[in-house]
Formats: C-alpha cells, structure tokens, sequence
C-alpha cells in the first residue's frame, strides 16, 4: 500500500515517515448482524460493522482523483472507500447491503453443489477447501476473493455491514488458482495481510463513510482472534558483509531497521529483533540482511567475476539440446531455412491438428488470432510459407525445432522438427526437374534421424495416424506397434484449404521425445573403413503380396533372411493389374549382396532361397512368376 511505500522511502533516507493513526470509532448501539467462524483456520479473525441510514452518492473528488491516478474508475462512495483503503493501507475489506443479508454471516468451509454469482457477472463452484461467507440464503462470497451479486450495495443501499477479515494466504492462493479471479483483494490475500489490521481497517473506513455520506455507526464487532505475532529473529550485522559484500555501518543499519518498525534487542553479535505484525515473512538474519541491502541498493552490490576455469571453458548440453542442434545443422545443410515462430496459434487453425483441449486456451492472448498453444508446428510453418508467397516467393524451404502442447501437464509438452516446403516446378527448355514431393521428404527426414544416430532400419512405415495428412501421400514412422516418432508426406488439402494456404504442401514433423537414447560412442573418430574385396551381387525379385501390406515389410523381411550379406534392398516398382490377382500387389526389389568370401552359384541360390522363405513367412508373399 501508499503507507508501506511511504515506509520504505523515509528507511531508505528520502524523508521521515509520517504516521496517520486512526482514530476509534465508539458505535451508538451492539452490531445487530451476528458473525460466526466456523472454519478458523481458513478465516481466524473477522470484524464488522453496521452503518444505518447511509447515502450512498459519489465519493468525495479527491478520492476520484486519487482512485483515477492509479487507474481505478470510481463508482460510488463505499466502493470507493474500501478501493481507497486498499491501496492506502493493504487493507482489503467488503462492504454487504445489510437489507440483502439473511441471518448471521457465517465463514465456513464450501460444500459440494455449492455456487456463487459474483460481483463480475459470472457463476463459480464452490471447492470444498474454499473459504466461503454465507448467510441463510447460501454462499454470498469467496473469502478474500469475492464477494457476490445478492448481497452487493448499489445506489439505493442505506445499511451497510463492513467486512474486515483476514484469510489463509494459501487458501486464497488455491481458491484464486481454481476459478481463475484476479481481484485486488486476493492479490493482497496470498501475499499476506497484516492480521492485526483488521480493527484499523474497519474504523478508517467507517470514519470515511459517516464523513461523506452519514449514517449512524454500530459497535464493531469481532470474532476470532488475529495469528499471534511473529516470533523474534536473531539478526548478525555481520552477515550483511558475509552475504553481499556491502559495508554498511551498525548505526545505519539500525536507523533503517526502526525505520522499518523493527523492535531491536542489541546483544552485541547478535540483534534480537521483533519485526512488525505485517511482516510475518521474516524468519532468519538472511532475511534482515535482504531488507539491508534493498534499502541501500541492489545497484550498490560489489560485483566479482569467478575465476576463469582451467582448460578452457566447455559447453554443457543436455541430450535433447544436442539432438536439436544436429536436426537444425542437417536441415540447414539441406537447404531449409530456420523459422521461429509463435508457440500460439489461431484455435481454429489448432482444431485441424488434433482434439481441442480447453485447459490449452490462452486467456490473454498477445493477439486475438494467437489464442491457443499449438499442437502442431506446422501450422505455423504453413501459414509463414504463405507469407513468403504472398510475397513473390515461389518455392519455400521452410524447418523449425521447437516445442509443441498436448495437454497443460508437466509431461504433456514435446520437443520436435518439423519442416515444410511449397515445390515450385521449374521452367526450362531441357526440363525441370521433378519438384519436391513424399519421398523427398521421406528423404530429409531420414537424414535427420541418421544424424541424431538413429539407423533407419528400425523404424516401421504405417498409415498416417494424424487427420491433417493426406492419405496415400503421407505415412507415419513409427518404433514397434504402439510408439509414432513422425509423420512424413503431403499435408492433406481440405487442411489448407480451411487455414487459407495454396498448397500442395510436403513436409514432417518429427518428435524428439519419442527416440530411444543411443548409447554413448567412446569417440567421434570414424571408424576404420573396411574394403570390401570382392564385387557385389545384384539380384532383382519380384513378389505378389495382398494390398494392405506395405512394401517396407517386404524389405525388412528379406534383409533380415541375412544381414551380413544383404547390404542394401531398393523397391523399384510397384504395379497392380493385369497378371495380379484383385486385391494383391506386385512388389519387385533390387536386393545387394556383398560377399565376405567366394560365393558359388549354389550358394547364391541358398540365399535367394532364404529372402523367399523369410518374405513368405513374415508377409505372405510369393514370388512372382
């Protein structure tokens, strides 16, 4: 409050701290509201009083004033005065129409099925672990939050009961979290109150009221007890200059300590010090020396650079740093240009990415088109690739390594590269050459696992499993049945179309999270290379296999008949119609074979004899006649 930053100027020596100590107000009759806690830990204190006969107007103009400087509209006089006391004292308090209020106000625990229509407008569930007031008709406000719609003064309130309480920070804290409430009272709530400021608060506001708008005042009224005071700390002056490095003279730090109103037992060594009631956070001499050293300047601070260490200084990163700065190496390589772009995008836009997750909506979002996290990057890439054509930008290259949002869980972020390219078909008099397309991208993404020292032989090619995918352009890479690492092809058009974006479109998008982590290698020396003495042997096959099995299996199944040997197996066609069977598929490969020692036409033979026998028992194939 204005007070406690008057407090803290005249500590640090710009001018002497007046004190405004408010003056007791004696009430005509006993408080005819009765007040009763049931839930003290939540709420161990609660004053209040009434005011009969009041004229709720405008407040004065040098309260409007003072309330616009700050930003605060004024409404009418009693909203005025506990707005005013808010910021004057750090004193929270809630003024009640008392011809709206139904029997005792209670403060208690919420309880299931329970809500309240606030002063915004809007209804929130009640949380058993909230603290709540209520009176006969329900709850009527969320302490230290709220207050409610029924029982809220306006322009023809004339009793007025006055609420001044003091609530659990943490409660407050957790109630402000689960309905989402950013109020002034539960900013100052969770940041702690002065608990025995509740009596001060009340009379300075009754005092405010009864000047400006009349009335006649009943006796306060008090439930509960404010938390005892906080408990002395033991303070050494000597650890200013242990802990800082600042020298700051005994006497000085004293008259900044009294100035802070801090009791102070000199011991010598050691200060036995009573710190004030709102100034419950001070429990150590580290917290005294922090107080010290803000009050003579962070700016004072000695500084000191550590020593230089031996050997040089080494980078440090962590296994996914390094994964990232090889993928962003290999597709700069590449020829892809690095985006960064916003971890937000449009909540239209993320709709056609995956399931809509309410908890990933940004409340205040930097720009209206930027109003939920992304699940996908490419999106965002899509949406930059349209710019740059808007721009004349014919073909686009496009690559970012960032995080993506499935959830608002600590687990549920994901680290991924994802890259996007607009072909461009070349125009020349000897031909273009073909532009991008599946396989280039295939290709690129390839490349990057092979960087990162993940062999392409372990992964499985599936069906995309993402709805932005084109199907029979786009497919899925995925490490055993259940674990998707990627997505790899044609962005599906109706997507595109939906986002505003001319395609076609290629890309993938990979998930670093989801790659197993590859065992240290010793060195990064190359390893020997070994000659191979004897020329390959090349060996085209061709097999008839139902349509639904992809051609990756053929190739995993004929490498595994014997990986020593076969060196490299290339599908080079694949054809459907006359000759094959409806519903099956011709899959013909160039199978490579490098021999360790002479082979004989035999033992070629026993080879070829094997690929058969490992493709039909893993796939059902047979070769073709």
């Amino acid at each position: 409050g204005v007070q406690g930053i008057a407090r803290d100027l005249a500590a640090a020596g710009a001018g002497r701290f007046l004190h405004a100590d408010v003056k007791k107000v004696v009430g005509t009759k006993e408080c005819p509201v009765e007040i009763r806690l049931d839930a003290p830990e939540a709420c161990p204190v609660f004053a209040g009083a009434v005011i009969v006969g009041v004229t709720n107007g405008p407040s004065p103009e040098w309260m409007q004033q003072r309330l616009k400087a700050v930003g605060i509209q004024p409404k009418s006089l009693l909203v005025d005065v506990t707005n005013y006391i808010s910021l004057d004292r750090a004193r929270p308090l809630h003024a009640y129409d008392a011809a709206k209020l139904a029997g005792p106000v209670v403060a208690r625990l919420g309880r299931k099925g329970e809500v309240l229509e606030a002063l915004d407008g809007k209804t929130y569930k009640v949380g058993e672990e909230m603290c709540v007031i209520t009176d006969d008709s329900g709850v009527i406000g969320l302490g230290g939050v709220m207050g409610g719609q029924s029982t809220a003064v306006s322009d023809e309130t004339v009793d007025v009961f006055l609420e001044s309480a003091w609530f659990d920070p943490l409660r407050t804290a957790r109630t402000g979290r689960a309905t989402g409430i950013h109020s002034d009272a539960r900013y100052r709530f969770e940041r702690g109150v002065d608990p025995h400021s509740c009596l001060d608060g009340l009379n300075l506001a009754i005092a405010l009221i009864v000047e400006y708008g009349g009335g006649v005042v009943s006796k306060p009224k008090v439930a509960g007890e404010a938390p005892v005071n906080p408990n002395k700390v033991t303070f050494y002056p000597a650890d200013v200059e242990r802990l800082t490095g600042l020298t700051v003279k005994p006497a000085d730090m004293r008259r900044m300590l009294k100035d802070l109103e801090f009791n102070i037992e000199d011991a010598g060594d050691a200060w036995y010090l009573r710190p004030p009631t709102f100034r419950f956070d001070m429990e150590q001499s580290a917290d005294i020396v922090e107080e010290v050293a803000r009050l003579v300047g962070f700016d004072q601070l000695p500084t000191a650079s550590l020593p230089a260490p031996q050997g040089g200084v080494k980078a440090i990163t962590t296994p996914m740093q390094a994964r990232v700065r090889a993928a962003r190496r290999v597709m700069a390589s590449r020829g892809f240009l690095e985006t960064v772009s916003w971890s937000f995008m449009a909540k239209a836009d993320a709709a056609l990415f995956g399931k809509i997750n309410d908890a990933l909506t940004v409340a205040n979002p930097v720009a209206s088109e930027l109003d939920y996290m992304r699940p996908s990057v490419l999106g965002n890439l899509a949406k930059a690739a349209q710019r740059a054509a808007n721009h004349g930008e014919r073909g686009v290259r496009l690559f970012e390594a960032g995080p993506i949002y499935l959830g608002d869980g600590p687990k549920d972020q994901r680290s991924v590269v994802a890259a996007l390219v607009r072909p461009f078909n070349e125009r020349h008099w000897q031909g273009a050459p073909e532009p991008y397309d599946s396989f280039d991208a295939k290709a690129d993404l390839f490349a990057v696992l092979d960087a990162l020292g993940q062999p392409g032989e372990r992964f499985q090619v599936a069906a995309p499993a993402q709805p932005h995918w084109h199907p029979g352009q786009a497919a899925s890479l995925k490490l055993g049945p259940k674990v998707t690492v990627a997505h790899f092809g044609q962005l599906h058009p109706g997507v595109l179309k939906q986002m505003g974006v001319d395609g076609p479109m290629f890309g993938f998008e990979l998930n670093l999270n989801a790659l197993p982590q590859m065992k240290a290698k010793n060195t990064k020396t190359k390893p020997v290379f070994e000659r191979a003495e004897l020329t390959p042997i090349r060996r085209d096959l061709a097999f008839v296999v139902d349509q639904s099995v992809p051609s990756a299996d053929l190739v995993r199944h004929a490498q595994g008949a014997d990986k020593k040997l076969i060196s490299k197996v290339d599908v080079f066609d694949v054809y459907e119609g006359t000759g094959v069977p409806e519903g099956q598929k011709s899959v013909a490969f160039e199978m490579t074979v490098q021999p360790q020692e002479k082979m004989k036409d035999e033992d070629i033979q026993a080879l070829m004899d094997k690929v058969v026998a490992s493709v039909a028992k893993g796939t059902g194939g047979v070769l073709r006649g």
